[in-house]
């Protein structure tokens, strides 16, 4: 049995999609809500901040992907995360399952150095330094020795379905929806983006490699790095938009947030827009040679595809 903490957001979904197809017709979804993904799927109510109810969802598991997210709320994060993930490593280790934890880059450093797997930590913010004590918690478990663990870790996300990010909500939805572009802060540093199906592809062929384990590794991402102006351009000639786009600048975003929450708490994340995001994934790509990456262009034209199966609104 694998299982899957966190199940309902699009790394979740696509996760099980990928177990369920390559490696296992054994999966369990855990959350508050869980929906099958799965015909086969067994699903399993339970808030990840309850220790008791997240040992019972994680028996008899052979492998355990944390996956939770939280919405950008500074406050939540400092009082749940931690907790959460504190539950599902010690529910782990009690089941003896290994431990697969999906992580992000909020606790590197927010310049334009190349980031690998030994990038030292040095967070900007308060989820910054939310998600460099949750790594911190699982390197320690992994140095434990008590049960196998690894760390597959992703940059910003672009992707289909119910993807959250910068560039799905600021540039793929608003093409999609006839709509001028927005583009954070700068429109020429490089970004490293990963489509999010390779994400959950990549974190569940790690899942399933013995070796891979006692690691972090970087989840592949494709290496025809763009910028904001670049990527903006190929979607428009993808989706068959106009491809004028329009900056926010710091400052108006700074601005912003004087009267939205949401956009103070995305604040902390404005230096890495400012200069080039260079997150290598070389590692992984060496190890799984045979691993074949989405290019921007492949995502897109999928991203297309997917709009034009949607149902017409009546």
């Amino acid at each position: 049995m694998q299982t899957i903490l966190g199940a309902n957001g699009q790394i979740a979904v696509e996760l099980a999609r990928e177990l369920h197809s390559g490696y296992t017709r054994e999966l369990r979804l855990v959350s508050r809500n869980p929906r099958k993904v799965n015909d086969t799927d067994v699903l399993v109510q339970a808030d990840l901040l309850d220790a008791r109810r997240t040992a019972e969802a994680v028996e008899g598991s052979s492998i355990v992907y944390f996956t939770a997210g939280l919405p950008p709320d500074s406050r939540l994060w400092e009082e749940q995360f931690p907790a959460m993930l504190n539950n599902a490593l010690e529910a782990s280790r009690a089941a003896g399952a290994k431990f697969a934890y999906f992580d992000n880059t909020y606790m590197y450093p927010q310049d334009d150095r190349l980031q690998t797997e030994q990038t030292p930590f040095a967070p900007v913010g308060r989820k910054g330094r939310v998600r460099a004590a949750m790594a911190s918690m699982v390197l320690e478990e992994m140095a434990r020795g008590d049960i196998p663990v690894l760390i597959g870790r992703a940059p910003e996300f672009y992707g289909p379905g119910k993807t959250q990010s910068f560039t799905n909500a600021l540039v793929i939805d608003n093409l999609k929806a006839a709509k001028k572009p927005r583009v954070p802060v700068r429109d020429d540093t490089l970004r490293t983006l990963i489509w999010t199906p390779d994400a959950s592809r990549a974190l569940a062929m790690l899942g399933n490699t013995p070796d891979a384990f006692g690691q972090t590794w970087h989840l592949p991402c494709c290496d025809d790095r763009q910028t904001y102006r670049s990527f903006v351009a190929m979607a428009a000639e993808v989706f068959g938009r106009d491809a004028a786009f329009s900056v926010i600048g710091k400052r108006t975003l700074l601005a912003a947030g004087l009267f939205s929450r949401r956009v103070r708490e995305i604040a902390e994340l404005l230096p890495r827009y400012e200069q080039d995001n260079l997150f290598d994934s070389t590692k992984f790509k060496r190890r799984f040679h045979d691993f074949e990456v989405t290019t921007y262009r492949e995502g897109l034209a999928l991203i297309q595809q997917e709009w034009r199966q949607e149902p017409a609104k009546s």
